[in-house]
């Protein structure tokens, strides 16, 4: 008897584990071949002598109202106090999420206002913009309110207003760029490059490799990244801007941090040049920071040359548009290619996984009610034959625990790669709990099947003793499958035998 039990408990785990590395859709990224030529490690931009740098002047600031399309946003200009002419501009675009001026752009903006460039941060627009729903071509419209605004001002050189975009704002200022004249200059400070989705996908696994998760989790990553959001949405996230920087013709100033995971520092650089190229606009400038961040920081405080940079290039321009060395700074690494992300085969809706987990929610109460209604009409008879009810209750409660590790494991390793930590108790430690509980749940299930078969063949007892108990089992047994099943397509279950 334990002998069968066991061997067919390893086959069931087996074909499981079989299950979930063919459902779909695998990830093996491309690494990546490419690479960009760093001239020198020295960022720095060479400059007209009458340059100002940073710390030249006074900063005084005020607050101005934007004017859009149905809506009304506040934006704070920072001016440099004595600098005399006309000077050149800058408006600032948000990366994701909310953007307030009092907390976005703060040291940049007063470094390039003390060096004589007068800058401008609105706050985002926020009632056209959720994790469901934008669109970065009516945000480009927004924010060349901006644009137009700051030409117009008293001392700003209209023909010397440009955009700083960072991260998802890199989306936004290629479409505000092209074939945009009034757009002077652009910077693309931590540029996607490609579409959301994609950018995604590479994020994630550039973060979870870093923290040292098992190959499983990493097939995780298309089946989430890949489906479409349960309830619809999100239709930005295959959003490519690469048409709208093939039409960008102005000086453009590329920024990376080395020490940003998250961004294709090496393919985002070669992609805007190659678009650039296609433009035919030959005025590009590349810059590395060495361990800098997602926002260019090191230890939290935005590098002093990274300021520098972008003001000497701004205020030399057009001279410094495309002036040597073009691509500078630290060496970048980029171990793989931000891929396209296949489609999941299972779940490529949502709404198929929320529908089966309310299925599986359902089936799993059946059991729970039954007993509570008998309890409430003092009913306390067997509803199950001896020996089927221990084994019913492990196989449920020990699947349901498994995916809810599963999920807990989940956030746990997510809040972990995100500040670049690891932890082997909890990264090994977590997903080989995880998988015993789903084993032990697989052996319940064939120790409940025997017992079920045997007591019909040896001595005729039926598994349930009435419709209530026949219910509680089918729920249980209906909704224990369906779990497992989910299990497997988050690959869950050990290819033992592999």
């Amino acid at each position: 008897m334990r002998y069968r039990i066991a061997l067919t408990s390893a086959i069931a785990v087996v074909v499981l584990g079989i299950l979930g590395a063919v459902s779909g859709p695998s990830w093996d990224p491309v690494p990546l071949t490419r690479t960009i030529e760093v001239a020198t490690p020295d960022t720095s931009v060479t400059s007209v002598p009458d340059a100002d740098p940073v710390g030249t002047y006074e900063v005084v600031t005020s607050v101005v109202t934007v004017e859009l399309n149905g809506a009304t946003v506040e934006a704070q200009i920072s001016e440099p106090v004595g600098a005399t002419g006309l000077r050149p501009g800058i408006v600032f675009v948000h990366g994701a999420g909310t953007g307030k001026y009092e907390e976005a752009f703060v040291t940049q903006a007063h470094d390039l206002a003390s060096a004589g460039i007068v800058t401008m941060v609105p706050d985002k627009r926020l009632d056209t913009y959720s994790t469901r729903h934008r669109d970065y071509v009516t945000m480009a419209n927004d924010y060349l309110r901006s644009v137009a605004l700051l030409r117009g001002l008293p001392g700003v050189d209209p023909d010397l207003v440009g955009v700083y975009g960072e991260s998802e704002g890199c989306w936004i200022v290629p479409v505000m760029a092209a074939d945009n004249a009034n757009v002077a200059f652009t910077m693309l400070v931590a540029a996607p490059v490609v579409p959301p989705r994609q950018q995604a996908a590479f994020a994630s696994d550039s973060y979870l490799r870093a923290t040292g998760v098992p190959v499983e989790i990493l097939r995780a990553i298309p089946r989430t990244v890949g489906m479409q959001l349960p309830g619809g949405g999100m239709e930005y996230i295959d959003f490519d801007v690469e048409p709208f920087q093939q039409r960008m013709r102005q000086p453009v100033f590329v920024a990376y941090g080395t020490g940003d995971a998250a961004m294709p520092t090496v393919q985002g650089a070669l992609q805007i040049i190659d678009d650039l190229t296609t433009a035919g606009n030959a005025g590009w400038t590349v810059r590395y920071y060495l361990d800098a961040d997602h926002g260019i920081r090191v230890d939290g405080v935005l590098d002093p040359d990274f300021s520098r940079d972008m003001a000497a290039w701004v205020q030399s321009l057009p001279l410094s548009a495309g002036a040597e060395p073009t691509v500078a700074g630290a060496e970048p690494y980029q171990r793989f290619v931000a891929s396209p992300v296949d489609r999941p085969r299972w779940f490529a809706e949502g709404d198929q996984l929320v529908a089966l987990l309310v299925t599986i929610g359902l089936a799993l109460l059946v059991g729970p009610v039954v007993w509570g209604t008998r309890r409430l009409m003092g009913r306390r008879t067997r509803l199950l034959a001896p020996g089927v009810r221990l084994p019913l209750t492990v196989m449920t409660t020990t699947g349901l625990a498994s995916f809810v590790g599963f999920v807990v494991y989940l956030l746990v390793v997510a809040n972990l790669a995100q500040h670049y930590r690891t932890n082997a108790l909890v990264v090994q430690g977590g997903w080989l709990t995880v998988r015993m509980l789903g084993v032990v749940s697989v052996v319940a299930g064939v120790v409940l099947t025997f017992r079920i078969l045997d007591g019909r063949r040896r001595r005729g007892v039926r598994a349930s003793r009435s419709r209530a108990g026949a219910a509680v089992l089918a729920g249980n047994v209906t909704g224990s499958v369906l779990l497992l099943s989910l299990l497997s397509y988050w690959n869950v279950f050990p290819l033992l035998l592999l």
